[in-house]
Formats: C-alpha cells, structure tokens, sequence
C-alpha cells in the first residue's frame, strides 16, 4: 500500500514531507507545537501528549493517535492507557485532577457543541487554572488538525514498534528541532 492518496509523494510520506514541501506554512506550525506542547505549562509534556493521543484516537486518526501515544509512553504515562481510556473511559482509574480534564477533551474532540460551564468549572474544581484550559483546547485543536492532515494525504500508520522509536526522538528533539531548516537562530 501507497503511503499516500498522492503519487508524487514517497511511500513512506507523513507530516515531516508536508512540513519540509511547505515550510512557509509549517515552520510557524512546528514553533506553535512546541510551544504548546513542550513549552511553559502547569501540565507536564507527559499530560499533554496524553491529550493529545486520546483527542487524536477519539477523532479516528489512527496514525496521528499511534505516533502520539508512544510519545506519551515514552514520557512516562502507564502503558496502554489511552487504549483503555478509548475502549472504555468509565473503567479506567486516573487521578481525581486529570478525571474532568479527560472527560472535558472527550466531549470537545467528538461533540463540541455540547461543551458547557460546568464541564470548564469541573476542570477548576479540580484545581486547574485558565491557562491549563487554554492549552487543554489548543491541544485538543491541534490534534484535529493532524487528524485531517494525516487523513486528508491518505498517510499509512507507523507499526507500534517503528512509532516508538520516533518518539524516543520527539522527547530528545521535541516539535522545532526534529526539523534542522525550522530552527530559529539563536
């Protein structure tokens, strides 16, 4: 199978081969993921890519959420974690803080419209700030942007063990640097 619906791309084409074809538009895109993902926040990165895996598997974005989890893994969250919170998120344990974050990241990445005030309160009731909200809703975004782009170019998923190996360089690299051309001078 092709790694794309493109017959000018490779076969093993993913987001990276976008990134570098079309830097005007994706070097700002690789600084606003670090930033989001790596940068200052009271969410660890380990939390974030665990958003950002579950909003991904939420929104069937299979190879967005399989690159995404093993990065998570690699960060430190429990092993096949996202897999049992996207089977069955009423059987799994998670902290008393993290509970309404993750129920809150279900209902913006499959229904949106049904957000109301008191899924944000629960997140502050948990004792989350406006910030943690920020960057739970700009994780959330971003996820379905990679879900439609992965999708959108017809991108095969990485094997689980070919992911995990990629994301031992994300956590090395983070977002800018696995890009050398996207580096800003110092």
């Amino acid at each position: 199978m092709s790694g794309s619906f493109l017959k000018s791309l490779p076969d093993n084409a993913a987001p990276p081969t976008i990134y570098t074809a079309f830097p005007e538009i994706y070097q700002p895109w690789a600084h606003m993921s670090e930033a989001l993902m790596s940068g200052e926040s009271p969410l660890s990165k380990a939390e974030r890519e665990l958003i950002f895996a579950y909003a991904a598997g939420l929104q069937k974005g299979e190879f967005v959420y399989i690159a995404h989890a093993e990065v998570a893994y690699a960060l430190g969250v429990d092993g096949g974690l996202i897999e049992r919170l996207l089977e069955n998120p009423a059987t799994v344990t998670v902290s008393a803080q993290l509970q309404p974050v993750l129920e809150y990241v279900r209902k913006l990445a499959q229904s949106p419209e049904l957000i109301e005030q008191s899924d944000v309160d629960a997140i502050f009731d948990a004792g989350w700030s406006e910030l943690v909200l920020h960057h739970i809703i700009g994780i959330v975004g971003r996820a379905a942007f990679m879900v439609k782009l992965t999708r959108g170019y017809g991108f095969v998923p990485l094997s689980r063990e070919k992911a995990a190996r990629h994301a031992q360089k994300r956590v090395a690299a983070g977002y800018v640097n696995l890009y050398p051309a996207f580096k800003k001078d110092e």
